[in-house]
């Protein structure tokens, strides 16, 4: 889990923002559970990859604020139109026992084993991330999908997949397709 050091902001005003961003900093908001909304900033380059990878709005990490821990997940991030720059970030607070709905990322493991790849199959993918109701403490990573044995013509479903213990898909009414593997086109 990353471990991120956090300052509290005074002030809130875009002039002081823009100074903080300045700075290499990134303002952001902390809200959830009992306690008040804690308006703070974090290091750019300490979070900067975090935020470039797919799985930033699904990962648990810890906040470090005037030395007291807190477990987060990313909730949103606002991008400078122009440069593209992360300016702002919500980060919504873990709390124990409750539920979050997230969009976990898929991972397709296995392409090597699987006979219709190796034909020349394509392996389609129709989601990317899933949309998951997970208990706080316990959020996958990833959705892992595995190829092995999967021939041409095959749809591979959420109910093909091994989800944590009290984790399900938001979609709970028809067991919906992730990838197919189809036949090359000519």
């Amino acid at each position: 889990m990353s471990n991120l050091k956090a300052i509290k902001r005074e002030s809130t005003s875009s002039g002081s923002n823009n100074k903080l961003r300045s700075e290499g900093l990134i303002p952001a908001i902390l809200y959830g559970g009992k306690d008040a909304n804690l308006n703070i900033s974090i290091q750019k380059k300490e979070i900067k990859s975090l935020i470039n990878s797919d799985t930033f709005l699904s990962k648990v990490l810890e906040l470090e604020i005037n030395g007291k821990k807190e477990k987060v997940i990313p909730r949103d991030v606002a991008f400078n139109v122009v440069s593209e720059e992360p300016i702002h970030i919500d980060f919504m607070r873990i709390v124990s026992g409750k539920k979050i709905v997230l969009e976990i990322p898929v991972k397709f493991v296995n392409h090597p084993d699987s006979p219709g790849l190796k034909k020349g199959g394509v392996l389609n993918i129709v989601r990317r991330k899933v949309e998951l109701r997970c208990p706080a403490e316990n959020i996958p990573d990833e959705i892992v999908l595995d190829l092995d044995n999967i021939e041409i013509g095959s749809s591979l479903k959420i109910s093909a997949v091994k989800l944590p213990q009290n984790v399900f898909p938001t979609i709970s009414d028809r067991d919906f397709v992730i990838a197919t593997v189809v036949s090359p086109t000519i």
